[in-house]
């Protein structure tokens, strides 16, 4: 199987989570790399659920700051990783830093590490990330800083992957082809605007 990089988009309980592992059952050996974080009883019963849904021969690597370098010894072993979530990745970063200029740049060197560690094997990812523009500007400075972050590792990932998928309701978009029709169709239209522009050529009888 060739390998493929995809991200897997949405808002929160969207079911991109669902759709991302139907995804990675493509493979036939599958690492679930985590990076959220129990910090209260809440998330810990969201994670313990997380787990229950996947797979009972995938395995599991749990790392919040550092998942490239978590992922260098052990992708000999697999052939799909499933990383879940870009959101709580991007989030961990931006806590462990709260400097926004070297933060700012820390997190895209980082997702571009991730990027080059994908290229450099023949493994499949798939990546789950939040889309987080779509809603109120958030009154914090913070908050503000963190939908700036998430959107532009979101933007660098998806320019690199071969399938993006917006998932709402539990229902997919395939963003890549809808971009590429999009793009298909704009071309046609500028070239019938130009031939317009240059009005019917007339042929000698």
């Amino acid at each position: 199987m060739r390998k493929r990089l995809t991200l897997v988009l949405g808002g929160v309980r969207a079911g991109k989570s669902i759709y991302a592992q139907n995804l990675a059952t493509r493979g036939e050996r599958v690492l679930f790399l985590a990076t959220a974080q129990p910090g209260d009883t809440e998330m810990e019963a969201r994670i313990r659920a997380h787990q229950q849904s996947r797979p009972a021969d995938w395995d599991t690597l749990e790392e919040p700051i550092d998942p490239v370098g978590a992922l260098v010894p052990a992708l000999k072993h697999y052939d799909t990783v499933l990383l879940d979530c870009l959101t709580m990745w991007v989030s961990n970063l931006l806590l462990a830093s709260r400097d926004g200029g070297s933060a700012d740049m820390d997190i895209a060197a980082k997702v571009h590490s991730l990027l080059e560690l994908y290229e450099a094997h023949e493994v499949s990812l798939v990546v789950v990330s939040n889309e987080v523009g779509l809603g109120l500007v958030s009154a914090t400075e913070l908050g503000r800083l963190y939908a700036d972050w998430l959107g532009r590792a979101n933007q660098i990932m998806a320019s690199r992957a071969d399938e993006v998928y917006f998932v709402a309701a539990g229902l997919p978009l395939k963003l890549k082809d809808l971009a590429s029709a999009g793009e298909a169709r704009q071309a046609t239209d500028d070239s019938s605007r130009k031939l317009g522009e240059r009005g019917p050529t007339l042929s000698s009888p």
